[in-house]
């Protein structure tokens, strides 16, 4: 028998097209609105509840960190500092089960052993980078089917899906990956589709940290075509903070100083 899990795990697909990108003032209205403010009211009680919380982070190389932080925190590792430490929850749990490489297709085939094994409460999502690499063939019609059967999954676990676009790109030097703006607008579409808690890292590229670093964001944020710096894995987890109304512009892993102690 076919039971509900297995068909949405079978969802998995590859196939073609979709367009249109949403700025993040969009994103929510009406009943969208309301159910999105309720996953941020069931983070934000988590976040201010006593019980610990398993916070589950799952992507590419960006998420993994791998290799581009040159030793520096990556935004998982950073929301932990945040969590753990400055907001003093140290019975927090994060988990990085990212992988250099995947796509939605690898995770979308790997849910159990990927996300579910750990019973987080929170899954907190990145794709998109790969997917929208040529050489991969997956379609932006078949990275929304990916993405869509990853959410009901972990809606269906009880957790709260919360879904980050990828960073810009520098597509003169990746001109494999320069439909990604393509699959961009798919998450857009889905965070409005599924009522999703939704950090645009993609927009606050063009906008907010544009203007930050004074239209230098890519080479102050990136270390190479794709791949965030420490510094950019520092401003994405920022926006993360602020979605999740934890950001303190004092504290050190919101941009404020780190005080040294007494030698």
């Amino acid at each position: 028998m076919l039971n509900r899990r297995s068909f949405l795990g079978n969802l998995c697909m590859m196939s073609a097209g979709v367009t249109g990108i949403l700025n993040k003032e969009q994103l929510f209205t009406g009943s969208n609105l309301a159910d999105a403010d309720n996953d941020l009211n069931r983070i934000t009680g988590l976040l201010k509840g006593k019980e610990p919380v398993k916070w589950l982070f799952t992507g590419d190389s960006i998420t993994q960190g791998a290799k581009h932080t040159h030793g520096m925190r990556s935004y998982p590792e950073v929301f932990s500092e945040r969590v753990r430490w400055e907001l003093g929850r140290v019975g927090d749990v994060v988990i990085n089960t990212a992988i250099s490489g995947n796509t939605s297709m690898d995770i979308c085939k790997n849910l159990d052993q990927r996300i579910f094994q750990y019973h987080p409460q929170v899954v907190l999502l990145m794709l998109g980078t790969n997917d929208a690499a040529t050489q991969k063939k997956i379609t932006p019609d078949a990275f929304k089917a990916n993405i869509t059967t990853i959410i009901d999954r972990i809606r269906a676990q009880n957790a709260i899906p919360v879904l980050l676009s990828p960073n810009r790109i520098i597509t003169a030097k990746a001109p494999e990956r320069a439909a990604l703006k393509d699959y961009v607008a798919v998450l857009d579409d889905l965070a409005v589709s599924r009522s999703l808690v939704y950090v645009n890292v993609w927009a606050a590229w063009e906008t907010g940290l544009k203007e930050k670093y004074k239209g230098q964001q890519h080479a102050r944020l990136l270390n190479d075509p794709l791949h965030p710096n420490g510094f950019g894995h520092q401003e994405i987890a920022i926006l993360l903070f602020k979605a999740f109304s934890i950001y303190d512009p004092a504290a050190a892993t919101c941009g404020g100083p780190y005080y040294e102690g007494a030698i």
